[in-house]
């Protein structure tokens, strides 16, 4: 039925409106250009992925507690983002995610794939990061089709990760999961970026970090824990990685570089490419991080200032060394107006306000009611009725507002899109969405270079799941209105 309600009412929105813009607070980012952290309901993370679709996956991974990545994008902003699925298995204590996810979300560098949401509803847990559009470390150094990464990529590379384990160690969070060259992966400039979601606890309790079986240190064989030194530890391995060119056993590769030569542990892509001095230092830098006693091993700010000296290239930009071709548009990014970004986050409060303001401009319906007091008969009594919806529309009584502006269209009395768009309105929020949409695009029609009509639409879509199309009709709308503030 109708979403009736009076002046007073405060929570007269139906539930399926729910936007993290609108609960968490309007800002769009925190002034490091990232988005702040939000909880993000389940409805907009299912229509973001289509449905959580196979050909959204980016990577599955984890036998025992399984977790797939998915790429999608937000309908409240248009940002593209990586979105984690945990299996149904893990984090069985909601509360322990969401403060993990929280502790997580506060941080912001631009050496991460930094944290911005998370949704933790009907036994799902999930997790929404900054995406990154050009694959992982492993995919360049193990993977490649034609080009190898070259010397001053891979060190580049690792003083980036280094620098971001140091900042989250300055943070307090020093502890990171599972540490390899999957973690780090490559923005849309081609800088190397470490994934946060390690930075999360293990799911399984919440309380403590698992570590690559792989390649473990030490001390986790002893207490089943890491610490700060096993990070180190493990970096170690990812230097070995960026050196070889593939997976070597640290017992193995230390077993190598007690030979004390760099040669037999190199890449034969670099071939030519590397001095005796970088390869001799970065195999020594690696070895200190694998000693088996943690105390020994370097801290972090040591193996920045050690990474920091190996840099070569250092004015080439990242997507030149990578060979990615750079375009710094965004295709899946919209520069929203103030308008726009109301209808992007379903701001109903917002969206409310804009159709009032927005009068009758398209239609010229001011001059008709400056013009009232001289119609008479049929045509008179359908101006009373378009005012009582207005009232109706204002008082957000919408059942009435939908039967009044029916009754007022139905007579035939005038061409009304901003009445069509203000109807659109109280059909979405009684649930009708079919109806809402239709109206949207009749709008358009009979006015076609007016924003609402696309804007509606866009609303109408988003709530089909439709988002796709609603992000197209955002973009146009968005045109539109560009077009008019010029003119």
């Amino acid at each position: 039925m109708g979403a009736r309600c009076s002046k007073l009412s405060v929570c007269w929105w139906p539930p399926n409106f729910k936007s993290p813009m609108l609960e968490n607070g309007a800002a769009d980012d925190d002034g490091s250009g990232v988005p702040v952290f939000v909880e993000y309901s389940l409805d907009e993370l299912r229509a973001a992925t289509d449905g959580f679709a196979p050909d959204r996956i980016v990577s599955e991974h984890g036998e025992k507690a399984p977790n797939v990545v998915y790429r999608g994008t937000l309908f409240s902003s248009g940002r593209t983002v990586a979105i984690k699925r945990f299996g149904r298995s893990a984090w069985p204590d909601s509360r322990q995610f969401l403060e993990e996810a929280r502790a997580v979300g506060q941080l912001r560098s631009g050496r991460l794939a930094n944290l911005i949401g998370c949704c933790c509803e009907s036994g799902e847990r999930l997790l929404v990061a900054e995406f990154m559009p050009h694959e992982t470390l492993a995919k360049h150094l193990f993977h490649w089709e034609t080009n190898p990464l070259n010397w001053a990529m891979r060190m580049r590379a690792a003083l980036y990760v280094a620098q971001a384990l140091e900042y989250c160690s300055s943070k307090g969070r020093a502890l990171y999961h599972d540490l390899h060259a999957y973690r780090v992966v490559f923005d849309v400039d081609g800088n190397p970026r470490l994934s946060c979601f390690g930075l999360m606890k293990n799911s399984r309790d919440g309380k403590s970090y698992s570590t690559n079986l792989a390649f473990t240190p030490p001390e986790y064989l002893k207490t089943g824990r890491v610490s700060p030194e096993s990070v180190v530890y493990s970096f170690g391995t990812v230097l070995l990685d960026l050196l070889s060119g593939k997976h070597i056993p640290p017992s193995h590769a230390l077993d190598l570089i007690r030979g004390k030569n760099f040669l037999v542990l190199m890449d034969s892509c670099l071939e030519g490419h590397v001095s005796n001095s970088d390869g001799t230092d970065l195999m020594r830098l690696a070895s200190r991080c694998l000693q088996y006693e943690a105390r020994e091993r370097p801290n972090l700010k040591t193996v920045v200032s050690g990474l920091a000296s190996l840099q070569k290239d250092a004015s080439t930009p990242s997507h030149t060394l990578l060979g990615i071709q750079h375009d710094k548009r965004s295709s899946d990014q919209v520069p929203l107006s103030a308008i726009g970004k109301a209808f992007a986050r379903a701001d109903l409060n917002a969206v409310h306000e804009i159709l009032q303001e927005d009068g009758y401009n398209e239609d010229d319906m001011a001059n008709a009611e400056l013009s009232l007091q001289s119609w008479t008969g049929e045509l008179s009594e359908s101006f009373v009725v378009k005012r009582h919806g207005d009232n109706a529309f204002k008082s957000k009584d919408f059942a009435a507002a939908v039967e009044c502006y029916s009754r007022f269209l139905d007579s035939g009395a005038a061409v009304a899109p901003t009445m069509l768009a203000r109807r659109c309105f109280a059909y979405i929020v009684a649930g009708k969405v079919q109806e809402g949409l239709q109206d949207a695009k009749r709008a358009e029609d009979l006015a076609p270079g007016w924003p609402m009509g696309h804007y509606m639409q866009a609303l109408a879509l988003h709530n089909l799941g439709r988002e796709a199309e609603s992000h197209e009709a955002l973009k146009k709308g968005t045109v539109l209105e560009a077009e008019r503030s010029r003119s």
